[in-house]
């Protein structure tokens, strides 16, 4: 019976503890460094990417905006969102950001994200894109 109870208990213990791992991504602290240091190059208003697409990360407001083609983040849904498309490798190799493979359409080669970094914008993503 003791034995019961404390099985019990540890079952309805595990949501409470694990709880914890999937905490709000920041855009500001976790999200933005990650487009500065990998896609700002490009896309910062003047560069290659911007120019071709209108796509900007200079800020919250100018990412969100998408391109001229249209919004590139679905708030809650990284499988329809182009962004993570690109970054996770789902698209056609010539267009995959930021650009780096042989094939691909960009002038400049980069290397591509870590599947940290795409783990971290796609939990931004579905968690809802937000400002925070």
């Amino acid at each position: 019976m003791q034995t019961r109870i404390i099985k019990l208990l540890i079952i309805a213990a595990i949501p409470v503890f694990g709880a914890g791992c999937d905490r709000q991504v920041s855009f500001s602290n976790q999200v933005k460094p990650i487009l500065t240091s990998n896609c700002m190059k490009c896309h910062d208003g003047t560069g290659e990417g911007s120019k071709k697409s209108g796509f900007n990360v200079m800020s919250y407001e100018t990412l969100m905006k998408g391109t001229k083609f249209g919004p590139v983040i679905v708030p809650g849904d990284s499988s329809s969102s182009t962004l993570f498309r690109l970054v996770a490798h789902k698209t056609d190799p010539k267009i995959q950001m930021p650009p780096h493979h042989q094939e691909s359409m960009a002038a400049q080669k980069f290397d591509p994200l870590t599947k940290k970094q795409i783990s971290t914008i796609k939990a931004w993503i579905n968690q809802g894109a937000k400002n925070i």
